[in-house]
């Protein structure tokens, strides 16, 4: 491999959260620039989370990761614990003597989204859970992980979230926990953007569209080898796009000299493969968020959004 097709070679990442979805996808995409890639979670070989599926290990992503072409090190972490997160810093810190990029994905809460219900009407316990799991966990990643990233001037935050800033400032998310839980991690890169400033460092916060994550396929019956067979029930879901297409977003941003540009700014997949010319994986550039927002006011194509 040239150094062109391996950009990342040398480069340490931490995707927290890379157990499934995005964040697996992510870390096999730095991987597959040639980047080091620690990866954490909290489903192993050996122990489930509270999401339930055995199927996704955190080894299992590493394993991917290296097979791409990079380094995998899978260290399991539950980010609410700030012990098990400074312990992991300090492992990157012993081992490679530097962080170039921080990728919070942590997440793990689809099973407490409700809709249809009003805010009192939800259950508390599963609301405040999904505030631990999707700005508490980040929140401790960063006031751990930064101080490491700062120390070589040119370090990137990825916060991940759904929806864009555009679309999310004015579209209520339906339930108040998840609205609030998918509005801060683009407050939180917003924020970091201007801490990082006088450190050369960028913060930007990454969306996928509609993602054919694993939990997504299994809920709709398919796989991603026949995923289009569900669109016979739910046309607009031709308009979805694989964990791949997010992955590809954050690795060409990681590998652009001239990331600063985005920095603080809220940012698509699809955005972002029109800008740097990737695809997804099957060789399309899904833009479901236009789609949706299109979808607002007529009935546009799927075809004219892939």
């Amino acid at each position: 491999m040239t150094k062109a097709t391996t950009p990342l070679r040398g480069r340490i990442c931490l995707v927290a959260g890379a157990t499934r979805g995005a964040g697996r996808a992510i870390a096999v995409q730095l991987g597959a620039a040639g980047a080091t890639v620690y990866v954490t979670g909290r489903t192993t070989r050996e122990k489930l989370s509270e999401v339930g599926r055995a199927t996704e290990t955190i080894e299992e992503t590493a394993e991917l990761v290296t097979a791409a072409g990079g380094e995998g090190i899978a260290v399991p972490t539950d980010h609410l614990e700030p012990d098990q997160v400074r312990a992991l810093v300090e492992r990157i810190d012993r081992e490679q003597g530097r962080l170039d990029v921080l990728v919070n994905d942590v997440w793990g809460g689809e099973h407490l989204v409700t809709f249809g219900k009003k805010t009192w009407e939800n259950d508390l316990a599963g609301g405040l859970r999904m505030l631990e799991l999707g700005v508490k966990t980040h929140a401790i990643t960063s006031h751990l992980a930064v101080p490491l990233l700062i120390r070589n001037p040119g370090g990137l935050v990825v916060e991940v979230t759904d929806g864009t800033a555009a679309y999310n400032s004015t579209h209520f998310r339906e339930n108040l926990y998840y609205d609030l839980t998918k509005n801060a991690p683009i407050r939180m890169a917003f924020g970091l953007a201007k801490e990082l400033e006088e450190f050369g460092g960028t913060a930007v916060v990454v969306t996928p569209g509609w993602l054919r994550s694993e939990q997504m396929l299994a809920a709709f019956g398919v796989t991603e080898e026949n995923w289009r067979d569900a669109t016979e029930r739910i046309p607009d879901f031709g308009v979805s796009e694989s964990p791949v297409y997010v992955g590809r977003a954050v690795a060409a941003l990681a590998a652009d000299p001239d990331r600063h540009r985005w920095t603080g700014r809220s940012l698509s997949s699809a955005q972002l493969a029109g800008e740097y010319g990737f695809t997804d994986a099957d060789g399309s550039r899904p833009d479901a968020w236009g789609f949706i927002v299109a979808s607002e006011t007529g009935k546009p194509d799927v075809a004219d959004y892939r």
